[in-house]
């Protein structure tokens, strides 16, 4: 938004129009149109680095402990959970493979909105397919519409003036608020709702998400369990919809609806409105989104590229004396406060919270030249080769690696600054400048300010191959994992999801427990 909000006067556009009615005639005409050239191929590989990342989450305790809460609730089976024979109903499907795709904050986020969309909207889309026997052009329609609602409602309470989210601003997860009405919008495409029940779904939805992003700062895996739980919301609010239950029309704009809700007086009904509904259609904030290289927070990302520069420009980890790395002001409060915590993480998880540890990792790192290309039939790089190739991954966010002298060490020498260049370019990049002083005296400067695997720098599809490789591999079952991911690429002429569900199921077996 450009201008600071302030108090305004709801009411629905000059036609009688509410803001939730106008996504969901947009999401009516999309279904019958189809999509832009490029977006279905492009929602395609989200899926692919959905179900990569979920499937490398299996060992973590969050989706184990979800999915067996999941298994005592019962109910009819209707949907695969990812790693898992047994099925489920839809939404407690959603609710465990929502959760596994979040669980280790390697989704992908949109910018500047600043939240992780396909974890919410994709496993809710995947359920409702599945339990409805829908195709998969349906399904990646849906999956698309539901993302770019997702996307809109961030964008619509992204502040210019304070340079952040207003969501994030005030300590709500916008990708789970958000998450679980674009997750609405997809099953209710799938369930065949018309615009009046898509518009009733987003209605109940909006009382159903929820996250607190407190554990960013200071612990605890909830947040883990954000995308999973608007996953369910999403397929629940649908479901309710197409049995009868009405949302109200006014629910984001009105005086007690979403915005002013969560936002309060920084809240403006005509900018917000015109943010959610400009261009609907036309200009897809679903194509913008980023795929995470490093399986750790977002803003440190930039942090580990400058950390690995200056490493190829054969700067030595031992003559390093003091490290400044400079990020946008507002992400100092996530990666870099309480600074004694960010300085010597308690776990692996909470180190992909840290700019300390994660610049310290990247130094550290050495990168080798194993490809998603070596790891064609016949010629497998082993997992381990494919993350080196990739520079930092999974290995380095383990609880032993978080406690490894060698890291802490130079985490310890980290200090976190705000840096002005960098917090003009925030939140459209998470850029950062990344300076090291060596024991002589000298320094050395590395300054990225274009995330790696965003639409300015986006991965190759060698890239994304191999991050999908060096995730399910995992499995331990290579022929297995390259059958799903030819079932995922076929996915937009199938009939419908069983190939593809199938697939998932095959790869449940050989997961490490």
């Amino acid at each position: 938004m450009s201008a600071p909000h302030t108090a305004a006067a709801t009411a629905p556009d000059s036609s009688g129009t509410t803001a939730a009615r106008q996504l969901a005639d947009f999401a009516s005409r999309t279904r019958e149109a189809g999509l832009p050239d490029g977006l279905r191929e492009k929602v395609t590989g989200h899926l692919l680095d959905l179900v990569g990342n979920s499937l490398a989450a299996l060992p973590e305790r969050p989706g184990a402990a979800v999915r067996a809460l999941a298994e005592e609730w019962g109910g009819t089976p209707a949907a695969t959970a990812i790693g898992s024979a047994v099925r489920l109903p839809a939404p407690s499907a959603a609710l465990v493979n929502g959760t596994l795709a979040h669980t280790l904050d390697f989704d992908d986020t949109h910018l500047p909105s600043v939240l992780h969309p396909s974890a919410s909207v994709l496993p809710a889309a995947l359920a409702t397919a599945e339990a409805g026997g829908a195709t998969g052009a349906r399904l990646l329609v849906a999956s698309a519409v539901g993302i770019e609602v997702t996307c809109r409602l961030g964008m619509a309470q992204y502040d210019e003036a304070l340079g952040n989210s207003v969501f994030f601003d005030r300590g709500l997860h916008a990708t789970a608020i958000c998450g679980a009405i674009g997750a609405a919008v997809a099953a209710a495409l799938l369930r065949g709702l018309d615009a009046d029940g898509i518009c009733s779904a987003i209605g109940i939805s909006a009382s159903m998400g929820a996250g607190i992003i407190e554990s960013n700062r200071t612990g605890g895996t909830v947040k883990r369990v954000h995308c999973g739980w608007a996953a369910h919301a999403g397929v629940v609010a649908a479901d309710m919809a197409r049995l009868g239950l009405t949302g109200p029309p006014t629910v984001l704009e009105g005086r007690f609806g979403f915005f002013r809700a969560y936002c309060g007086e920084r809240f403006d009904a005509d900018t917000t409105v015109s943010a959610l509904t400009d261009g609907l259609g036309e200009q897809w904030e679903c194509a913008r989104l980023f795929i995470k290289p490093y399986p750790c927070n977002h803003f440190t990302h930039a942090g580990m590229d400058a950390a690995m520069r200056l490493r190829r420009r054969g700067l030595d980890p031992a003559r390093v004396a003091a490290l400044t790395l400079g990020v946008p002001a507002p992400v100092l409060r996530t990666i870099a406060e309480p600074a004694a915590e960010k300085a010597r993480p308690r776990s692996g998880y909470h180190a992909a919270f840290s700019g300390p540890y994660t610049v310290a990792t990247g130094l550290l790192a050495e990168p080798g030249t194993a490809t998603a290309a070596e790891s064609g039939p016949g010629r497998v790089a082993g997992r381990g080769a494919i993350h080196r190739g990739l520079g930092v991954f999974h290995q380095d966010f383990t609880d032993e690696a978080a406690a490894d002298p060698a890291r802490l060490a130079l985490a310890a020498r980290v200090t976190c600054v705000a840096d002005e260049e960098c917090t003009r370019v925030f939140p459209h990049q998470f850029p950062a400048v990344l300076t090291a002083e060596l024991d002589d005296g000298t320094t050395m400067t590395e300054r990225v300010m274009v995330n790696k695997g965003s639409p300015e720098h986006p991965l190759t599809t060698e890239e994304l191959t191999a991050k999908f490789l060096a995730n399910a591999l995992g499995t331990g079952d290579e022929q297995a994992v390259r059958a799903l991911a030819d079932r995922i690429g076929d996915l937009a002429a199938a009939p419908d999801t069983t190939a593809l569900t199938r697939a998932l199921a095959a790869v449940a077996p050989g997961v490490r427990r």
